[in-house]
């Protein structure tokens, strides 16, 4: 079965002002975040890219601009299942000022019981993104062979919930998984089993620096925006 390269979207305007973006029409890359998106045809040089399929989202079709222009002759697609969590009432709204809220706790601790008022369940969030990832894997091996390699890019939430799908770890534990804006996360799907190959690759060690961000342990609903 095919190996699939995930990527998520470069640094947004909503991660560097440190609102959750959801769905909310608008959100671009921030100045780093082209940075990041132009940076990634050479990263990706080796890789014999099959296909493309990326959220709908501004910032996912951006960031994957410059790899396309690279690489003229690469087929594209749109898929809704691996757009970001639908956030629903929370969308738009600060990070800071969700902490507050009593559901963030179950967020953090429990998300596989967490319901987005107006949006839709982290439960539901992974099961469709699964879902469109095992389709996606029929689809590519029947057209370009059990070695193909194909990509998609999705938002944080998405790929540490197909991490944690992989890895067959509860969602409630998915949390514990960090990808940052621009990283590289790659699945070798076989037969009987994934394979986590790679995860959250950015080949800047800058982020593993100390540093005050999360001094509570929360993770970052929706991914958090990397290193300063």
């Amino acid at each position: 079965m095919p190996t699939l390269i995930l990527v998520r979207h470069g640094r947004s305007t909503a991660n560097t002002s440190g609102v959750l973006a959801g769905w909310t029409p608008g959100v671009s890359l921030d100045e780093r975040g082209a940075a990041q998106a132009a940076a990634l045809p050479e990263r990706l040089a080796a890789l014999p890219l099959a296909e493309v399929v990326t959220s709908p989202l501004q910032r996912c079709q951006e960031t994957m601009a410059p790899l396309l222009a690279a690489r003229p002759g690469l087929r594209s697609h749109t898929d809704d299942r691996i757009g970001e969590c639908h956030y629903g009432d929370w969308s738009g709204r600060k990070l800071a000022e969700l902490a507050d809220e009593p559901l963030m706790e179950v967020v953090q601790a429990h998300p596989s019981a967490a319901a987005f008022p107006g949006g839709e369940s982290m439960r539901a969030m992974q099961t469709r993104a699964a879902e469109a990832v095992r389709e996606w894997n029929a689809r590519i091996e029947r057209d370009h062979g059990a070695d193909a390699v194909y990509l998609m890019c999705s938002h944080g939430d998405i790929i540490k919930s197909l991490v944690a799908d992989a890895l067959g770890l509860h969602l409630d534990l998915f949390q514990r998984i960090s990808v940052e804006p621009c990283s590289v996360t790659a699945i070798r799907y076989t037969r009987l089993r994934p394979f986590l190959v790679r995860l959250g690759d950015t080949g800047d060690f800058a982020s593993l620096a100390p540093r005050v961000e999360h001094p509570d342990g929360d993770a970052p609903v929706g991914g958090g925006a990397g290193a300063p």
